[in-house]
């Protein structure tokens, strides 16, 4: 699967311009709070319209603004998984896991629930609910359902930021695991250099709404960002 971007839109008198191609494996976008960064994820999850562009991903346009096409967020088939989690508090793991799954038509599905329980460690936890879960476990729920659509393409929005360090170092093997596993890009915003460099395929570097550098494989060193 692959994915491309090349938007543009004014946020106040803020502009983000980026464009970029991401395949498979782990794309990191990185640089410093207000770089333009989850503005970036929200135009590809359709939650922001871009002023002018294109995104598609898997040969599926999902915004075109000279062909006028602008598919809505259900319809892109995007999994975000956002820093808070965001689960439902009402509903155990196993629900959580399964609300979306039973959405998504028959024929699209590719990952099975067993499968993502196995990945992320979540079979201990499937009959408790939001409430009685560390953080860390919260966010791998987050992402078994994110998972569990089928994206055509995976947002993470610094999915480790609000952890302390012994929740981020219990997450980081599971997000490892998934990066060797899913065939989707994903997208994994982060301001933390040791995160991206032990997750990342290529580093999109951000800065004042721009792509200032791509790079394979990098390791980003700290603070710089041009």
């Amino acid at each position: 699967m692959s994915f491309q971007l090349d938007v543009e839109v004014r946020l106040g008198a803020f502009e983000v311009t980026v464009a970029f191609d991401a395949g498979p494996g782990v794309t990191a976008l990185f640089g410093p709070s207000g770089a333009g960064k989850t503005s970036i994820l929200n135009m590809i999850a359709g939650v922001l319209r871009p002023s002018r562009g294109r995104i598609v991903a898997d040969g599926v346009t999902m915004f075109d603004s000279v062909a006028a096409v602008n598919v809505p967020p259900q319809g892109r088939a995007v999994g975000y998984v956002f820093q808070d989690g965001r689960l439902f508090p009402h509903l155990s793991v196993r629900s959580n896991l399964t609300y979306g799954y039973r959405l998504v038509p028959i024929d699209r599905r590719y990952v099975h629930p067993t499968e993502v329980v196995d990945l992320l460690g979540l079979s201990d936890l499937l009959d408790r609910r939001p409430a009685n879960l560390s953080g860390g476990e919260q966010q791998r729920v987050a992402i078994g359902r994110a998972l569990l659509t089928s994206p055509r393409i995976l947002l993470l929005d610094e999915p480790l930021s609000s952890l302390d360090a012994g929740r981020k170092a219990e997450i980081m093997p599971y997000l490892e695991r998934l990066a060797g596993h899913l065939r989707v890009p994903m997208i994994y915003v982060s301001h933390d250099p040791a995160e991206i460099a032990r997750l990342a395929n290529r580093v999109v570097h951000v800065a004042e709404g721009r792509v200032v550098r791509v790079e394979n494989a990098a390791v980003p060193e700290i603070g710089r960002t041009s």
